[in-house]
């Protein structure tokens, strides 16, 4: 069945205290879906974010960002006061998250609002540690340790702790009660709210497309919790990291710093801590987008240390067998195959085996030296196609910097003169391909420029903070959108 939805980070949603949350705004921002026909709302990974303030370098596989939380609904539920909240600093400007800010003030109000709510009595927060204790034990343990070591990563900390020595556990877990039910708060806060959220789409047939990285970051409680599944040295240092080799677009690669998978002991234990993980993605979400999938065909080993990724070298992925038992374990989930880069005749075949759609990527079609698997007329109806992702400059930002042969080439293939709303034509072309999804980010419905650019790949600085204004949305634009997903017969049924 033809399908359409937009591409929409929930931080990027419109919302009062400077980054977008579960409030109001998502729910308005769901209502649009609807009357646009959609049928998806795609986000990013959900997990807390550290230093550059990537969605893909997160504390916990398995957490979700404090950042998310709705101010708004901890003051209808009698934990906070707007006076509370006006005392804080969240930026100033609604166009874009000023992290710096949201970081200095939201841990705090949250801790107001933790310290007026009585949670301990909270009969579903207590079910809540209950049910969630093989994940989030070790995930508030660990921010409370971090914060102890002024935000260090565990690797410095003191040798007991970081090696977890029982003593040392109970010790911590004693000393710092306080801060571990706190973030125990923060995720049951966290959860209530997303669960709310996703309830009121799926009941307006709108569906969640959300997103697991391969990786997870070093400095997580993944990693600290779980070394035997990474390939660590002796000291607990990664003894190679993950990355891209250059390329078109790096001539020195992508150098990530993820430390890497000791896959021979993942299949040893059945992929038992993937098939965790993968589960509670399925509570999450409605479609799993699994970032990276070349990288369980084969994976880009750096040698740790090297400050590029210019002399790693391919290992050997679990390949198929990790799908197989997740089919067989899980069952035969919905999942989106991100099988960008160059592919190699084994990731297509694998992308095949397990009859996942993988992406088309309108950006990437218009060279005219070469054929493109990205051109449309290349597709099969197993597909989802974007203009772009959060990769991805917009596509009036990108269309702008295009060289004069490519655009016309462009202009050519889509049979268009004019360059007003040349967003709107590569638009349509995405929407009348055979894909049988297609999904585009909200910036191109708004017809933003670069400036509204999500993410630079290998860049820290200015990444992850475009926000949508409040009222960009509207009815008129979201009856242009239904008209054009009822044209190529994309309309949610």
């Amino acid at each position: 069945m033809r399908k359409s939805g937009i591409l929409l980070p929930v931080s990027s949603i419109p919302s009062k205290y400077g980054i977008g949350t579960f409030s109001k705004q998502a729910y308005d921002f769901i209502d649009s879906l609807e009357k646009a026909g959609q049928s998806y709302w795609q986000i990013l990974p959900l997990g807390p974010t550290g230093y550059g303030d990537s969605p893909y370098q997160s504390f916990s596989t398995f957490a979700g960002n404090p950042y998310y939380i709705d101010l708004e609904t901890l003051i209808e539920e009698g934990y906070l006061t707007e006076a509370d909240c006006r005392k804080c600093d969240f930026g100033d400007d609604d166009r874009y998250v000023d992290y710096e800010k949201i970081y200095l003030s939201r841990f705090k109000i949250l801790r107001t609002a933790f310290e007026n709510s009585g949670i301990e009595n909270d009969v579903g927060f207590g079910r809540f540690v209950k049910d969630n204790a093989y994940w989030l034990d070790d995930y508030a343990l660990y921010m409370a340790v971090k914060n102890s070591f002024g935000g260090r990563s565990w690797s410095e900390w003191d040798e007991d702790i970081k090696r977890r020595e029982p003593a040392a556990m109970k010790r911590y877990r004693r000393e710092y009660a306080d801060e571990i039910a706190f973030y125990r708060f923060q995720q049951y806060m966290f959860a209530k709210q997303w669960f709310a959220l996703k309830e009121y789409a799926n009941s307006k047939k709108i569906q969640i497309i959300g997103d697991i990285p391969i990786y997870v970051a070093f400095d997580s409680a993944d990693t600290w919790a779980n070394p035997e599944l990474f390939q660590l040295d002796d000291a607990l240092l990664p003894t190679a990291v993950a990355g891209c080799p250059p390329d078109a677009f790096s001539a020195t690669g992508q150098l990530w710093g993820n430390p890497l998978y000791r896959w021979d002991y993942h299949k040893k234990t059945d992929y038992a801590w993937w098939m965790k993980r993968i589960a509670y993605c399925y509570e999450l979400y409605d479609v799993v987008r699994i970032d990276h999938f070349r990288g369980f065909d084969a994976y880009y080993s750096i040698p740790y240390g090297d400050p590029t990724a210019e002399y790693g070298h391919w290992e050997k992925g679990p390949g198929y067998d990790i799908f197989k038992t997740m089919k067989a374990k899980i069952g035969n989930k919905p999942v989106i195959a991100e099988d960008l880069g160059f592919l190699t005749k084994s990731v297509i075949n694998l992308v095949k085996k397990t009859g996942y759609p993988g992406m088309k990527i309108l950006q990437f079609a218009f060279d005219p030296r070469e054929e493109s698997d990205y051109l449309p007329h290349n597709y099969t109806a197993n597909s989802i196609v974007y203009t772009g992702t959060h990769d991805n400059d917009t596509t009036l930002g990108w269309y702008r910097s295009l060289n004069r042969r490519d655009r016309k080439f462009a202009k050519q293939y889509l049979n268009f003169r004019s360059n007003k709303e040349i967003q709107w034509e590569f638009i349509r072309s995405a929407m009348a391909s055979v894909s049988d999804t297609c999904v585009i980010p909200m910036q191109d419905y708004l017809g933003l420029g670069s400036e509204a650019r999500i993410n630079v790949p290998s860049t820290l600085g200015t990444n992850w903070k475009w926000r949508m204004s409040e009222g960009q949305f509207t009815d008129e634009l979201a009856l242009r959108i239904r008209e054009l997903t009822g044209l190529y017969g994309r309309l949610a049924r």
